[in-house]
């Protein structure tokens, strides 16, 4: 790509887009930046800050004296992201909404706004590296292995990568902080997003209230006894410890309580004593829904590694077509808490693969949970 090329960045009002801005018009890039908003908050209060990110987006923009278009994709957030986030939840499952609307936002939407401004490429502040030829794509690692973002990113194809840059890619957060202190960015300092903008910093099951139903059912042990009571199988994700509410018991001492399984049947959440207790562990899964980097994936069984989460440590394995379309990946070592709706990511060393939506997790041998979600 030609230094002349028209980009417009994703300005976010974070310190990695703005960063990201300043790298591409340093190396001659014509730089313009655009600010999405992607939900529109339906109370009173503050816990969506997309004015105060405007602000700062703002302040970036000016100082590097490049245009800064606005828009809204807020409808295709609620329908693209949010509606199928709340079908998931309802049906037991823990979905990823971060890459979803990479997905179907920053890389459909963002993208195909950006083409009618006249654009020829988009950047964004992601930690992620864009390798190989035209037609032949690759997404890899970016060099700072605890920023690394693939894993959000995994369903980007041929067509988004061709028109993505990550200016990042190379770059460490402590050196991104620096140079925006340099350039004179006012969030230079601001502390990274956490969670998603429809929840931000607000109670997740008190927001998820507003739009699913509450069904209360029994908390019970393995061996089916009442311990308490849930709010709904919507409101927890299996391995979680927090908002359970039960405390020690003279008939249960010592170890806390974590979510081992859901039966969606009989409306009861069942719940294990210990992080690590056999009931949380898996030896595999099967993965439905794909996308491939390259377009195809692999025809037959392959050596890799993968993720469960961002962040993760690799976990090496082997994944293994099955005739209906789905892969089954089976682990080296047991996994901790695999969540149904969670997205399993795939890599060959630097290379990301792609990546499949978890559906249904592989208990490990001898494991005493009651069913499989």
């Amino acid at each position: 790509m030609q230094h002349t090329s028209h980009v417009i960045v994703g300005l976010s009002g974070g310190v990695d887009s703005a960063v990201s801005a300043w790298l591409l018009k340093a190396q001659g890039y014509r730089v313009e930046g655009l600010f999405m908003k992607n939900w529109e908050d339906d109370d009173t209060d503050t816990h969506c800050t997309a004015e105060a990110d405007f602000a700062d987006a703002r302040q970036v923009a000016d100082t590097l004296g490049i245009p800064l278009h606005r828009a809204n994709f807020a409808a295709e957030y609620r329908t693209e992201v949010f509606d199928h986030c709340l079908r998931e939840f309802q049906a037991g499952r823990t979905p990823n909404p971060d890459i979803l609307c990479n997905q179907r936002i920053k890389f459909r939407a963002f993208l195909d706004h950006a083409r009618r401004l006249g654009a020829d490429a988009v950047a964004t502040g992601h930690y992620a590296r864009v390798g190989g030829e035209p037609g032949a794509r690759t997404l890899e690692r970016a060099a700072d292995a605890d920023k690394d973002q693939t894993y959000f990113l995994y369903t980007l194809g041929q067509t988004q990568l061709e028109a993505a840059l990550f200016p990042l890619a190379g770059r460490t957060k402590p050196e991104v902080r620096r140079l925006a202190d340099e350039a004179g960015f006012e969030n230079f300092n601001k502390p990274d997003s956490t969670g998603i903008c429809f929840i931000g910093e607000r109670d997740f099951q008190g927001f998820l209230g507003r739009y699913i139903d509450r069904r209360p059912g029994p908390i019970v042990s393995l061996d089916g006894e009442t311990l308490g009571e849930h709010n709904g199988l919507a409101f927890y994700t299996l391995g979680q410890r927090r908002g359970l509410n039960l405390g020690g018991s003279a008939a249960h001492p010592g170890l806390p309580w974590y979510v081992a399984d859901k039966d969606m049947a009989r409306n009861r959440l069942i719940v294990v004593q210990g992080h690590d207790h056999p009931a949380l562990q898996n030896d595999g899964l099967i993965a439905d829904q794909w996308q491939w980097v390259d377009g195809r994936g692999p025809m037959g069984p392959i050596r890799c590694t993968a993720r469960l989460r961002h962040r993760q440590v690799d976990q090496p394995g082997w994944l293994t077509p099955l005739d209906d379309g789905r892969r089954r990946l089976d682990f080296d070592q047991p996994q901790r808490a695999v969540a149904p709706g969670q997205s399993v990511v795939v890599y060959d060393g630097a290379l990301c693969l792609g990546g499949g939506i978890i559906q249904t997790r592989l208990p490990a041998a001898g494991s005493p949970i009651l069913g499989v979600a």
